[in-house]
């Protein structure tokens, strides 16, 4: 068994968790599932405002979407994890790490 004793590697694990997670799915970004055509508002990664949006105690991230298809849509919250059936559309603008995962000097 290790033990790990490095308080950087957790966040560090964490980060790349959500980062895979998020995959693509960026402000800016547009992709498109069987429920509809989305575009990314913003991506929450502090755990704490996430799982209030989503109303999910264990949430990490979420993202904010609005549904490009429907002219009326409202932005609302999103948890689930980027699969093979997200196509995206349009790249969005790459998003700096937090800084409490910000590498060390």
């Amino acid at each position: 068994m290790t033990i790990m004793t490095d308080a950087t590697v957790i966040p560090a694990l964490v980060a790349a968790t959500v980062d895979r997670e998020v995959g693509p799915r960026r402000p800016g970004a547009i992709y498109q599932n069987s429920d509809g055509r989305f575009e990314v508002l913003v991506l929450v990664t502090d755990p704490r405002e996430a799982a209030q949006l989503l109303r999910r105690g264990n949430a990490r991230w979420a993202v904010i979407i609005r549904d490009t298809l429907r002219p009326d849509a409202q932005p609302f919250a999103v948890g689930s994890v980027c699969t093979v059936s997200d196509h995206l559309i349009r790249e969005g603008a790459p998003t700096p790490p937090p800084a409490r995962f910000a590498p060390a000097a």
